[in-house]
């Protein structure tokens, strides 16, 4: 089967796990034997990949569209003026720029994203489908996240070929931007919901999420768990002599990281954890360089700056050094998530978890049996939590041990891969 996976891009500045499942995913179909490739909007991937796809171009370029969007004046511009917004030289600018990823602003955008054809991205739209019609040919579309349905209309019309969507994190974009947008743009995406054949989501909780807030009924959206390759982490043995934390995500105020850092400060005053540390890795953007900066300023008013490592390599590759340093591992987003990929990368190299219970986390510590939950979501009760299996050497061996085995049995991608792949084939 040839399926042709279309996802937003990011750049390579920070950990964005939707981003690492949709490569993932792509790779795991090629494995199980399928033709599939990844067309990445916006910007690549990483910037590797304009090596590595050379002759596959980047759709919807992050600054083209923008300008089209804000200013008339570039809604007609010359090719040679397009093409150098398109550059790689261009794009590896921008994905580092504040703002690159932000929701705030793109109320507008993101409206003419989900109009498809209508909106102003018309000329984007015309190339994609041309690509797709007359170099990939694929037999499915499976779009990486709802916020790019709008896509899907002309794609069936021109292709005749189903449309598929993943639900991920679409909740996230749309609570950031400004409040009069969320009912038009909730709206619009049930709307534009018609259009594809099924949805995916990625966790029980969060199909729940998005039937109600697009009004998919039961019949199209089937629950498909993320998964990872168990084989490319090598199993550790959680840091019981000496006690670390690690932090994988983003260093941005919504992944929880001020959260992790008091918490981390309020450990650190109890002489028991006095020679407690902290790996922190994930990367940023520009816009979170105050925000870091404010926790560095904590940590060096307590006398502790030198307790907190930060590791900028963090790519999968990578990650055994950083996985072996553990003890455990906590990313308190503030208010939860779909899934957490990196919940699954931590578990497979066995190093528990410890999550507020919110989103779809208290799902995935029940199923795995691989950490501990808390609640509130407040630095007081992580650091009561994190206290307690600090302090519980037997129960962090347990949990290590159950964390990789339910990896290895209910979230290896290829099992979930082969139930993507099943759903295609019941809908072609």
């Amino acid at each position: 089967m040839k399926i042709t996976y279309i996802v937003p891009g990011f750049g390579g500045t920070f950990y964005c796990g939707n981003c690492l499942r949709d490569k993932a995913f792509a790779k795991s179909l090629k494995d199980l034997g399928h033709d599939s490739i990844t067309l990445p909007l916006y910007l690549p991937h990483s910037i590797e990949e304009f090596v590595n796809q050379s002759d596959v171009p980047v759709f919807y370029g992050a600054v083209n569209i923008y300008l089209k969007q804000n200013f008339k004046l570039f809604r007609k511009m010359p090719k040679w003026l397009y093409n150098f917004f398109n550059s790689e030289f261009i794009l590896r600018y921008a994905a580092k720029k504040s703002g690159s990823t932000r929701a705030i602003g793109l109320e507008e955008m993101t409206i003419s994203m989900l109009k498809g054809a209508e909106g102003f991205q018309n000329e984007e739209l015309n190339q994609l489908i041309d690509f797709l019609k007359h170099h990939e040919k694929p037999d499915v579309v499976h779009l990486s996240n709802a916020l790019l349905i709008g896509l899907a209309a002309r794609i069936k019309d021109e292709l005749k070929i189903p449309v598929f969507c993943t639900l991920q994190d679409e909740d996230v974009w749309i609570n950031a931007m400004s409040e009069s947008y969320k009912p038009i743009l909730w709206k619009l995406m049930s709307e534009k919901a018609k259009d594809v054949d099924g949805f995916i989501a990625v966790s029980d909780y969060f199909a729940v999420v998005m039937k109600r807030n697009m009004k998919i009924p039961d019949n199209k959206i089937q629950v498909v768990h993320l998964g990872i390759d168990p084989f490319a982490y090598k199993i550790q043995i959680p840091k019981t002599d000496s006690l670390a934390i690690g932090y994988l995500s983003r260093m941005s105020e919504e992944c929880g990281f001020e959260i992790l850092i008091d918490a981390f400060i309020k450990l650190k005053k109890n002489q028991k954890f006095k020679n407690l540390k902290l790996y922190a890795t994930g990367g940023k953007t520009e816009d979170n360089n105050a925000f870091i900066n404010k926790q560095l300023k904590k940590l060096e008013k307590e006398n502790i700056a030198e307790s907190i490592t930060f590791i900028e390599d963090f790519r999968t590759s990578e990650l055994d050094k950083f996985f072996e340093k553990l003890t455990v591992l906590s990313v308190p987003v503030l208010k939860g998530e779909a899934f957490g990929l990196y919940l699954l990368e931590s578990l497979a190299a066995g190093i528990p978890i410890v999550q507020p219970a919110l989103g779809a986390f208290p799902e995935i510590i029940e199923k795995t049996e691989g950490g501990l939950t808390y609640f509130p979501n407040s630095s007081e009760a992580l650091a009561e939590k994190l206290s307690e299996i600090l302090s519980d050497s037997d129960k962090l061996i347990q949990m290590s041990k159950n964390g990789r085995k339910a990896v290895e049995e209910s979230f290896n991608i290829k099992n979930s891969s082969e139930k993507w792949v099943e759903i295609y084939k019941n809908n072609i």
